[in-house]
């Protein structure tokens, strides 16, 4: 069953059983969707999905930082729950190693197709690499550390 499959089941069954908060995010959550589908004119596959998820996730813990600044912990905890259920849809994450190893392997394919060393000027090539490949499975930011890390030493 593909990923916008399965959340539209989980739609239908938050809806029997009437769990207001969890339906309101997977609403939220098939919203963003359908606005990809129509702006590209694109069926969406799961990474795109994942893709939608990923940044959907990202909101969350940015709110979730404001709303504990301005000691809002009502709209936190909200947006806290609201990123549980958004998470769900994740894929399993790679560990810090598993990424480190990921990153090596891209820079030392990208060096033998190069003809050359990959050094910190080839941070863009790398990171369009590892974004195709570890997306929706790793934190960028994780990421894009490891790929400096990487090309440092």
């Amino acid at each position: 069953m593909s990923l916008k499959a399965q959340i539209t089941e989980d739609m239908k069954n938050a809806m029997r059983a009437k769990d207001s908060e969890r339906l309101g995010t997977i609403r939220l959550l098939t919203a963003a969707m359908k606005q990809k589908e129509v702006d590209d004119r694109v069926e969406l596959d799961d990474a795109m999905v994942v893709a939608i998820v990923d940044k959907l996730i990202k909101q969350r813990k940015d709110s979730i930082e404001a709303f504990t600044k301005a000691e809002r912990m009502d709209l936190a905890d909200k947006e806290s729950a609201e990123l549980k259920v958004l998470q769900t849809y994740l894929p399993a994450r790679l560990s810090a190693d598993e990424v480190s190893a990921e990153v090596k392997a891209i820079v030392a394919e990208l060096g033998d197709e190069l003809g050359r060393a990959v050094g910190p000027g080839d941070m863009g090539k790398v990171m369009g690499a590892v974004k195709t490949r570890l997306a929706g499975k790793a934190d960028m930011g994780m990421v894009s550390a490891a790929v400096k890390a990487a090309l440092a030493g």
